[in-house]
């Protein structure tokens, strides 16, 4: 897809609706052994890129330095489901301190009576985060009403 194409489905309706909704995203990636993965990860979506955050020496931060492409679900569990379907690339830095985007992230799903005690908890526990940021190449969002997928799409 085009930028222009991916972009536009990044910012339909329905597809932020899902970006900033309460729940975490489900991401692909191929692990160091050859196969695949998928974790649940809370994510921040930019307005550019979806940016998750982890510890630097996780065991996805080295299989992504390895295997840079990933792909990414945002659903509900209600009938009929929505979703957004993301492939893209990663690049990671590692950077002093919490990205603010983790924090973002972790408002979206930490209720804000555990807020304080979360957020203390990771400043105790992360001195640096891998900030692993996912650049959109590919993106279709789903209503299974008006748009589902089709054999003809890759």
């Amino acid at each position: 897809m085009k930028h222009e194409e991916v972009m536009a489905v990044m910012n339909d309706p329905l597809a932020q609706e899902l970006l900033f909704a309460p729940m975490p995203a489900r991401m692909a990636y191929t692990g160091l052994d050859g196969f695949p993965r998928v974790i649940p990860i809370g994510f921040w979506w930019n307005g550019t890129n979806l940016i998750l955050a982890t510890h630097p020496q996780s065991p996805k931060v080295k299989a992504l330095r390895t295997h840079p492409h990933v792909a990414l679900t945002i659903d509900t569990n209600a009938f009929p489901p929505h979703m957004l379907t993301i492939r893209g690339t990663v690049s990671i830095e590692v950077v002093d301190g919490i990205p603010q985007e983790y924090l973002e992230a972790s408002h979206k799903l930490i209720t804000p009576e555990q807020w304080a005690g979360f957020e203390a908890g990771v400043r105790q526990n992360y001195k640096q985060m891998a900030r692993i940021s996912v650049t959109p190449e590919w993106a279709q969002v789903y209503d299974f009403v008006t748009r589902a997928p089709s054999a003809a799409q890759g």
